[in-house]
């Protein structure tokens, strides 16, 4: 008997249908912004209004749009064996991206993020059992910024062999790393078969789609190769500060994105469901990512996903404090909670703090954990005559007791036991060091930066990417 999975549901289908309407209807009438020539005039063949660069996109095109589309992703790891079937309810967790900041490991202070920290960062993902895929987490403040989109990949992919989302600061730049990748899976036809990869791109709330989103798509789409492309709005600020109204805005960049990317390349795989929908706080004017608004906006734009039948970009392990605290512990964990009751498929920003300003090592272990135990709720009750125990229960009787018996034996493994949360007795806690979960989290994450290493790429195609990187920076010197 199939077990019953626990769920959420925030939208009926009435509210669905007239989110989907009022999408329609904004890009009908309202339009969007397209700062690509090239886009424009492909939106226009294909029957758009173009009116210098606002486009009006008629909803029969949508509807193509949504048919042409694979409604399922797959991702595999940088070895070529499949690692995450994006579909469905099916979860899987990461790290986010571009960080400026990081809490040192060593001193504990926040500082600019550098290249060492997206290695640490890739070792640490690549060591931790319910982390599923990679994203750098910091920007590199001790390279080339022009090109540390590069360096970025470089590490990523020479510390973990787990799936890897990535950005490019623009088009050329993301060519060169798909030269990259190329060269890891062999060929672009391995890369193409079972890529290891995904673009992570975005419009501009609201309801623009930028030069260099546009010009990105450009190149990954005929790369036929995966890209997210999601929107990233600020409640309040970049769209209505309604959640309806909101998720108008988000959902008819989703839509018309979609389309974008499918008159490129029909079929170009695309997880666009979901995204960012940041609450203004506007008494401290921050984008907050803990506020309750944000993750009920999430769940709502993950059930419009679902609605179309798209691959959905979620949140999880993330919050607004400033350090790795008890706000810290409770926003992200109510992420991943969230995250796994909705079913979001490829849920990022594990170990943000700070509103997304800044990585924490030992918010990254911390979350890792939690999502193990909730992974173990998801599973739910199996009512199978196995685990109904009739003749255990017969045996025992009542007044009797089951720590002897086989039926306890074969399973109490199934019960989810912790790493580094607490479940030992005051006695037990205090001879170990009465640690803080703070504190055994931080243990970890600095035991996997200096003990585990990850398998290596081989030496030739490591110097292949090493003469990449060469060649972009001696191009810079000279440009300078």
């Amino acid at each position: 008997m199939e077990n019953n999975h626990p769920k959420i549901e925030v939208l009926n289908e009435n509210q669905k249908n007239t989110l989907h309407s009022a999408s329609l209807e904004v890009l009908q009438e309202t339009g969007v912004n397209v700062h690509s020539e090239v886009t424009r005039k492909r939106l226009a063949e294909a029957g758009c209004q173009v009116d210098e660069n606002r486009v009006r996109i008629p909803g029969h095109l949508i509807q193509w749009a949504l048919n042409q589309f694979p409604k399922k992703v797959e991702l595999y790891d940088r070895n070529g064996d499949s690692a995450m079937n994006l579909e469905g309810k099916n979860c899987y967790f990461g790290t986010g991206s571009d960080t400026p900041f990081v809490i040192d490991l060593d001193t504990g202070l926040r500082r600019n993020a550098v290249l060492s920290d997206i290695e640490n960062v890739s070792r640490l993902t690549d060591s931790l059992h319910n982390l599923d895929f990679l994203m750098c987490m910091g920007i590199a403040s001790d390279v080339p910024p022009s090109i540390s989109d590069l360096y970025h990949f470089r590490a990523m992919v020479s510390n973990t062999i787990k799936p890897i989302i990535f950005t490019a600061w623009n088009s050329s730049n993301l060519e060169e790393i798909i030269k990259i990748a190329d060269i890891v899976a062999g060929s672009h036809e391995n890369l193409e078969r079972s890529p290891f990869l995904a673009l992570y791109a975005e419009p501009t709330a609201p309801l623009t789609h930028g030069l260099l989103s546009c010009e990105k798509l450009e190149v990954i789409c005929r790369s036929n190769l995966p890209v997210v492309y999601t929107p990233g709005l600020i409640t309040g600020a970049s769209s209505p500060v309604s959640s309806a109204g909101a998720i108008v805005v988000a959902n008819a960049e989703i839509l018309s994105g979609l389309l974008i990317t499918q008159l490129i390349n029909p079929g170009t795989p695309v997880i666009a469901g979901g995204g960012g929908m940041m609450t203004m706080d506007m008494h401290s004017m921050i984008a907050s990512y803990g506020s309750p608004e944000f993750m009920l906006n999430w769940c709502s734009l993950r059930e419009m996903g679902a609605y179309y039948g798209l691959p959905v970009f979620g949140f999880a392990g993330v919050s607004d404090s400033l350090i790795f605290d008890q706000q810290a512990g409770i926003e992200g964990a109510l992420w991943v909670l969230l995250a796994c009751l909705e079913g979001g498929n490829l849920i990022h920003d594990v170990g943000y703090i700070e509103s997304g300003l800044t990585t924490s090592y030992q918010m990254i272990v911390a979350m890792d954990e939690t999502i193990g135990l909730v992974r173990r709720f998801m599973q739910g009750v199996s009512v199978s005559v196995e685990d109904l125990a009739f003749d255990t229960i017969s045996s025992v009787g009542p007044g009797g007791h089951f720590l002897t018996e086989r039926h306890t034996l074969d399973h109490f493994r199934e019960n989810w036991r912790p790493d580094i949360f607490n479940h030992s007795n005051r006695n037990d806690w205090e001879s170990a060091g009465a640690g803080s979960l703070g504190d055994k989290a931080l243990q970890k994450a600095k035991k996997i930066v200096a003990d585990c290493t990850p398998l290596p790429l081989d030496p030739n195609v490591k110097k292949h990417i090493d003469d990449i990187l060469t060649f972009a920076k001696s191009r810079l010197n000279e440009m300078d």
